[in-house]
């Protein structure tokens, strides 16, 4: 049976290849860090979310380690039956306390997180209010409840406004949205959606998976960064980016959520813990985070100067201030312009990845530059001459 199959799947593949879509893996020989050793070379990194730098901060390896000796390697169970440390419980409740909510709740992913919500809270006569570039996540999470779907133009208030009027018989409404946007590095307008969603009584929920640490004074968000921090009601989010570049999830929310949560999240009550070293880490990386205030400074001057010396080239870019910096490379051959730019790049020592359908959407094929705190001065400029120098290579 498998035979006919395999042709199935070789042509699809071919056609992937064809189309210059074919996403290959490149192997690290070394941590993630701002500089790292590929298969190939030495290369900076300017593709990774380790948006502070953690993910090999000495701080943080050493409590990972001591997190292993101490509290073994693996779980080897799920949360209720025997799964849960006094390490678990830490982690969430310095994630209520930096987050400003009532309780917290690890999921193996933040996609778990995202994965486990909606079903248990959003049901028959429900509505969920989605934008339409939110994370895959969240539409797969949507998926598995009997919620009504409404979904609303990117950030478009005009747009949410409308769907949350035709949503106006349904019980309960929750309007949900990525904090930062991550193929393109814009800013959900919480602010505007706190002010609507009061208007209509619904519920807000923020996956601020590429904020969480480094946006808003304290690092606390999007909500912090929009001044609604006590307006949101739901807030999931990643320990694998900013937070030490691991893996884990979390939902941090009023109490009562988190503790249905608990009761009835499959994810939650079907996968293993997450491992006690990546917690202790997770909470070494939290505890620098409160005092990162210098490492959310330079990143924010990486991310400026990366900026004006891409504008200065004549590159196209997507405007923000996030450290995401989308490289366009639009039009029918975008997707292997792209690809080659970033291949030639690679020759150079830098480390980019170029995105296309179906991650964007056609012809809006791109580069997705992430700065970091750790990147010096010098690694920018270096980045940018590479822009460049491929540009007149491949075109």
């Amino acid at each position: 049976m498998y035979g006919s199959v395999k042709d199935e799947i070789t042509a699809t593949l071919q056609q992937i290849r064809d189309a210059g879509l074919y996403k290959s893996e490149r192997e690290l020989t070394s941590p993630q860090s701002a500089h790292v050793t590929t298969s190939r070379a030495p290369a900076l990194n300017f593709c990774a979310n380790n948006y502070l730098g953690l993910a090999d901060d000495p701080a943080v390896v050493a409590a990972a380690k001591r997190g292993l000796e101490d509290w073994g390697f693996g779980m080897a169970s799920v949360r209720f039956i025997c799964g849960t440390q006094t390490l678990h419980t830490r982690l969430e409740g310095a994630l209520s306390d930096f987050l400003g909510t009532e309780a917290t709740i690890l999921f193996s992913s933040c996609f778990d997180a995202n994965g486990g919500v909606f079903e248990v809270l959003f049901g028959d006569g429900d509505a969920i209010v989605s934008d339409e570039l939110n994370h895959a996540s969240i539409i797969d999470g949507i998926r598995l409840s009997k919620a009504q779907r409404f979904r609303y133009r990117n950030a478009d208030m005009a747009d949410l406004r409308v769907q949350l009027e035709a949503a106006s018989g349904c019980h309960r409404t929750v309007v949900v949205t990525d904090g930062v946007f991550s193929m393109d590095g814009s800013y959900a307008p919480l602010d505007e959606i706190c002010d609507l969603a009061d208007e209509f009584g619904a519920m807000v929920l923020v996956d601020d998976s590429h904020a969480v640490g480094f946006v808003g004074d304290g690092g606390r968000g999007t909500p912090e960064l929009f001044g609604v921090q006590h307006r949101v009601d739901i807030l999931t989010g990643t320990l694998g980016k900013a937070l030490g570049g691991a893996s884990g999830g979390y939902v941090s929310s009023h109490r009562e959520v988190v503790e249905l949560l608990r009761q009835r999240s499959r994810p939650y009550l079907f996968s293993n813990s997450v491992a006690p070293a990546v917690v202790a880490g997770s909470i070494a990386a939290l505890d620098l985070v409160a005092s990162s205030g210098h490492k959310r400074e330079a990143l924010r001057r990486n991310t400026a100067l990366f900026r004006e010396l891409m504008a200065a080239a004549h590159f196209d870019l997507l405007p923000g201030t996030h450290p995401i910096t989308p490289v366009m490379f639009p039009g029918e051959d975008g997707a292997r312009r792209a690809a080659d730019v970033a291949e030639h790049m690679l020759g150079s020592g830098v480390y980019v990845i170029a995105f296309s359908y179906p991650v964007v959407p056609k012809g809006r094929a791109r580069i997705r530059v992430q700065l970091s705190a750790a990147h010096s001065e010098a690694d920018v400029r270096a980045c940018v001459e590479a822009f460049v120098s491929a540009r007149d290579s491949v075109g």
